[in-house]
């Protein structure tokens, strides 16, 4: 046996380590994989050989204050292909394009790329499923999905805003409380081989969605009706650029309305309400059409900033009043003219012409003077009035939950205000507010000096009614004394029973309030012949429990002064609002003497007759309706609307629900639908006892059976829109 040379032992020596150093390594990378990068590779290795369709999450719904749907989620299927497992894609590629309505060529790209999982066509109708899941196409796969409706159209669009196709919020309680609505996406997986395609007998797995959180506003949808009725009617009779009513509760600072005409419907985002501009919009650029989207979506109410005019004299009322520079028997005297400053063109008061002359400082926030506000700035000076402009929250955003809230323009500082520049805030020139800071501070001088954050949203509820969080209203600062605030309440009452704002005067009802004529500043100057109308209200004036803004934006029919135009409509809403709230009236004996003849006691027309009915009511100077299509005049009244005994102006219309005496044996004459829109023909066929279904949106187009068909009692009637979803 040969000795090993030196040459053989070192051989021997650095394989030893060489190989030690190798399974060294080994062990190392092997660590390093199953305990470092173990999670990851699995969750690599999952994806590999499983395919997973996306399961969306039901949206929660967006209620108004009474429980009232606003916005909804319906339940659409979304089409999905595995190109993998596609066989024959020539032949399946035109059976799916003609069932979907796509272009074939677009259908055969999907389904033959090289991705794993691709998605055809999102949110089809009922039918085109049915057909889909009777071709059973392999590799084809339906997933249920959520579409958000709106089932009341443009109804309060600018509070409620919009989803993009991906149902992401983009505006309004929609964007600002996405992360509750959304909820938690879920998944449905399936096995797959190192192809994509799916392997026999796999165990499928589907992990359910998580519903979101359903979101209650403090919106009442029958005040946003009254709002929203006054809006489209001042609109259209004044020939306004822009409207705005909001109304909030003072104590809370609770959101009940906000109307902004025009607006939009949340269902098209994209498409104009007004015919006549959808037109103009055509042969625009597709960055244009994005600007006009952004415009139409824009909330006036919290975007925009206008000087105030005479409505800001509130402000600086109850600021003098609050610092003792003035009492309600203060005498100033009006000369037409501002003569306590010296500047470049005079200040003059609205009525420079016929000047005020001598006049408490009631009668001149009853007049409106210009000339007893400026001399109200000046006691307060410049610093004590940025002070209060500040600690009434202009200049910074209210809370509003709402994207784009303008900050206002006011004074950098009390330095920046000079002489000139105190005596034009005074009476609401020189500075900018948005609306809705504007009734938030007025809400604070009517609830005792409270200044409060807007509450739009009262609570987040759950899918099975179960309140998750719940937001109390908030204080943000004490501004005014609550003694200051009574006696504010008392100079704004006589403003409407006295002065400027008789407009607003509403029999029974205490209001309070201010009206305002701004010119418009365009491009930083006074435009000419451009005017806002505004009238701000508080009632009743004891007791407040609304606050009414109504804002007219570029008048343009002849007239254009707050007086004339906005407060008779806010007079309006005070009144639908109080007797909705059921406020009781409280008549003073004048108002008494003046409706009584006026006044027609509602008379009890239940178990009667139609017939007698309608003498009985025509006889009292009163009108009314049914709610039924077919009537004889055997039928009997079931219920009305107001009740017995309440008190209505003559020619008052009376709401009569009677019992129908048609028979489920009689027939029936189908309607011609055509021209209708979809709440026409669901009202005029639910008067029938027909049952429905539709298809598409917009007006009318077709139908089955056709018009004049005789069918039996609760048929069903096809109805086909012009704009096919």
């Amino acid at each position: 046996m040969s000795v090993p040379t030196l040459s053989t032992k070192r051989r021997l020596i650095f394989s030893l380590f060489l190989i030690s150093a190798v399974v060294f390594t080994l062990i190392v990378r092997l660590g390093i994989i199953q305990v470092v990068q173990g999670e990851d590779l699995k969750k690599q290795a999952l994806e590999q050989w499983s395919r997973g369709i996306p399961v969306k999450a039901k949206r929660g719904y967006i209620l108004d204050s009474k429980g009232k749907k606003l916005a909804i989620s319906v339940s659409r299927d979304t089409v999905w292909c595995r190109p993998a497992d596609i066989e024959k894609p020539e032949e399946n590629a035109k059976i799916i394009a003609e069932i979907l309505g796509l272009d074939k060529d677009e259908v055969y790209n999907k389904i033959t790329s090289k991705q794993s999982i691709v998605k055809i066509k999102q949110w089809i109708e009922k039918e085109e499923s049915r057909l889909l899941r009777e071709a059973s196409i392999k590799g084809i796969e339906l997933a249920e999905d959520n579409k958000r409706y709106y089932p009341f159209g443009s109804f309060a669009a600018h509070i409620i805003g919009h989803n993009n196709v991906d149902q992401v919020g983009q505006y309004g309680i929609e964007r600002a409380y996405n992360k509750y609505l959304t909820g938690i996406p879920g998944k449905w997986v399936k096995t797959a081989d190192g192809a994509g395609r799916q392997l026999p007998y796999d165990e499928e797995r589907l992990y359910e969605a998580k519903d979101g959180l359903n979101v209650v506003l403090t919106m009442d949808e029958t005040i946003q009706h009254f709002a929203e009725k006054a809006a489209l009617e001042v609109l259209v009779k004044n020939k306004a650029k822009n409207v705005s009513i909001i109304v909030m509760e003072p104590q809370t600072g609770d959101l009940l309305a906000m109307a902004n005409k025009p607006d939009y419907d949340p269902n098209y985002p994209t498409v104009p309400n007004d015919e006549a501009l959808a037109k103009s919009w055509e042969g625009l650029t597709q960055e244009e059409l994005i600007n006009k989207w952004y415009d139409m979506w824009r909330n006036y109410s919290i975007n925009d900033v206008y000087e105030p005019g005479s409505t800001f004299k509130i402000i600086t009322a109850a600021v003098g009043l609050e610092e003792n520079v003035v009492t309600p028997n203060s005498k100033i005297y009006c000369g037409g003219y501002v003569r306590q400053i010296k500047s470049g063109k005079p200040i003059k008061c609205w009525r420079y012409y016929n000047p005020h002359g001598d006049q408490t400082f009631v009668e001149g926030v009853q007049n409106s003077c210009n000339v007893v506000f400026v001399e109200v700035g000046l006691r307060l000076g410049a610093e004590k009035m940025y002070e209060y402009i500040k600690a009434f929250g202009f200049g910074e955003p209210t809370g509003i939950p709402f994207s784009g809230e303008a900050l206002g323009i006011i004074p950098s500082s009390s330095q920046a205000i000079k002489d000139v520049n105190l005596a034009t805030i005074s009476f609401g020139q020189g500075i900018a507010v948005t609306p809705i800071q504007l009734i938030t501070a007025v809400s604070a001088i009517a609830n005792g000096g409270n200044l409060m954050v807007p509450r739009v949203v009262k609570e987040l509820v759950d899918s099975e009614g179960n309140v998750v969080h719940q937001y109390e209203p908030e204080i943000r600062r004490k501004v005014i004394s609550e003694e200051t605030s009574k006696t504010m309440m008392k100079i704004l009452e006589s403003v409407v029973t006295e002065g400027t704002g008789k407009s607003a005067y509403v029999p029974g009802y205490r209001v309070a309030g201010k009206t305002g004529t701004a010119q418009k500043v365009i491009d930083g100057r006074y435009a000419d012949g451009k005017y806002i109308a505004s009238f701000l209200a508080v009632a009743p004036a004891n007791d407040p429990k609304i606050a009414v803004l109504v804002i007219v934006d570029e008048p343009s029919n002849g007239a254009y002064y707050g007086g004339q135009i906005a407060a008779p409509v806010a007079g309006q809403v005070v009144k639908d609002i109080l007797s909705y709230m059921d406020v009781e009236p409280q008549f003073t004996e004048a108002e008494k003497s003046t409706t009584e003849n006026e006044n027609v006691t509602v008379p009890d027309v239940r178990n009667k007759s139609i017939t007698d009915a309608s003498k009985i009511i025509l006889a009292l100077g009163l009108k009314y309706t049914t709610d039924a299509y077919y009537i004889e005049g055997g039928a009997v009244v079931l219920d009305q609307f107001p009740q017995p005994g309440s008190v209505v102006k003559k020619g008052a219309n009376l709401d009569l629900y009677i019992e129908s005496t048609r028979r489920e044996t009689e027939k029936i004459i189908v309607p011609d639908l055509t021209g209708k829109t979809r709440e026409e023909a669901l009202e005029l066929l639910n008067q029938l006892n027909l049952r429905f279904e539709f298809s598409g949106s917009g007006i009318v187009v077709g139908q089955i059976p056709k018009a004049g068909t005789e069918v039996d009692f609760n048929s069903l009637v096809n109805v086909r829109f012009d704009n096919v979803n």
